[in-house]
């Protein structure tokens, strides 16, 4: 198990390198304050802390910070939550010089036009404070996406918000519009920001687990968890992290449910243009429920820019105003310059997203074909770039262990599914690895695994 680390900083300290995964206890001091846990605490020895001029501070300055360390403080929502696995996994991967395919985002830049249209806004002097709920030209465009792809006419000044990537619409669409004690479905695996955020929001977090190898909507199982004490279903489709793409016969029975019981649909869609074996629908388009779906989306994934954090939510006036109330007092604005250059992307002709398609079909073969040849059972993806399979043919107890062994022993990193679960043991037996890496890295990662990799 890798050691966390404590960064200082003037203002104090940050903690890194501890996976929300290893749930280990946190006592409160009589204070409220929450000491480190075991594994932390014994980890802060000399060797362990780093700074970030480290070779700059002299051993006698670094023994006086040492001791200077005091408990992590915490809110009680967020005490369950310890650093994300993504970070945990990544700095294992760096430490013992591991090919990374775990956290999803691409070894390759993003396309020459956009960073140009970038860089000119820069110049053109666009770096002041954009409009709050983003700049004319980016919910124009963000507009007639939306009708080309869905049929629906939305008003880009009254139904579009622009945020700091999709997580902070995902963020800003909960805290505006659930209240504490409200019950909100979510589907499990999930992204992991959804139950933290959720938590945040002090709502009453239902989970539906959908299960290999096709991870089919459990229709029945829904059903009997709506009511009317259900305030809203969070989806995402094309789904994170099973690849899975939610069916027309799949939302058509959520939209029914909604309809019958007045609930909300929260939809995180930005892998839509990443659909590969079906079309991507959104809930929104369905009869009925434009009126009660906010839908999420980013231009980062599609455009592999993931760094800029460029995401919308649109939803009707009525749930909008909830939304950038939040917004408001999130981030009030988005990064202005990027904002030019995501209005430039959007408009970018049909052929590039064939393209997209086209390269991300043949980094998927060589991945799958290559876990298959390894002998992992990798189940069905069809949208999204990651790919979900089986790790128990190598005789590795949980997924944690095994991905710690893939890293240090084999010197490849993917993502242990069982932190997308309220239950860490449904998803034990399952990794996910992702495809948005170049062809070369790819290769390398599948003949790593070939060559040392054994089943059991």
């Amino acid at each position: 198990m890798a050691r966390p680390s404590v960064t200082f900083k003037p203002s104090g300290f940050l903690i890194s390198g501890y996976s929300k995964r290893w749930n280990l206890p946190i006592k409160r001091s009589p204070r409220g304050v929450s000491p480190l846990p075991p594994l932390m605490a014994s980890s802060f020895s000399a060797g362990s802390v780093t700074t970030e001029k480290d070779a700059a501070v002299p051993s006698a300055q670094k023994d006086s910070i040492q001791k200077t360390l005091q408990p992590v403080q915490v809110a009680r929502r967020l005490e369950k939550f310890k650093t994300t696995i993504f970070t945990q996994m990544s700095s294992l991967a760096i430490k013992h010089g591991a090919i990374n395919l775990g956290q999803g985002f691409p070894n390759f830049d993003g396309p020459e036009f956009v960073k140009e249209a970038a860089i000119q806004a820069i110049k053109d002097g666009k770096n002041q404070y954009a409009r709050g709920y983003g700049i004319p030209d980016l919910n124009l465009v963000i507009a007639a996406r939306f009708k080309k792809d869905n049929g629906l006419v939305v008003d880009p000044e009254t139904e579009i918000t622009v945020t700091s990537g999709c997580t902070e619409a995902i963020a800003a669409t909960i805290l505006g519009l659930i209240n504490p004690g409200d019950e909100v479905i979510i589907f499990a695996p999930f992204y992991d920001s959804y139950e933290a955020t959720l938590s945040m929001a002090g709502a009453k977090i239902k989970a539906i687990t959908l299960r290999p190898p096709d991870f089919a909507l459990p229709v029945n199982e829904l059903k009997s968890h709506v009511s009317k004490n259900t305030r809203a279903i969070l989806i995402n489709t094309p789904h994170n992290p099973t690849g899975k793409m939610f069916t027309r016969e799949e939302l058509s029975a959520i939209s029914s449910l909604c309809i019958e019981n007045d609930v909300l649909v929260f939809s995180d869609e930005v892998y839509d243009k990443l659909a590969f074996e079906m079309d991507h629908i959104s809930i929104a388009s369905l009869p009925g429920m434009y009126e009660r779906t906010v839908t999420m989306n980013s231009m980062g994934k599609t455009f592999s820019l993931t760094g800029w954090k460029i995401g919308w939510a649109i939803a009707r006036p009525h749930l909008t105003w909830g939304v950038r109330q939040a917004h408001s007092f999130l981030t009030f604005a988005t990064c202005t310059p990027m904002q030019f250059a995501a209005a430039t992307a959007l408009r970018a002709p049909d052929s590039y997203y064939i393209e997209l398609k086209k390269d991300y079909m043949a980094k998927k073969a060589i991945l799958v074909d290559g876990l298959k040849e390894v002998g992992f059972k990798v189940f069905p993806s069809s949208g999204t770039y990651f790919v979900v399979v089986d790790h128990t043919p190598f005789g590795l107890e949980n997924d944690i262990a095994f991905c710690e062994y893939l890293i240090k022993e084999i010197g490849v990193a993917a993502i242990p599914t069982s932190v997308f679960y309220l239950n860490p043991d449904d998803g034990k037996n399952l990794v996910r690895f992702t495809f948005c890496k170049d062809e070369e890295t790819l290769r390398a990662a599948v003949k790593r695994m070939k060559e040392k990799l054994k089943k059991q």
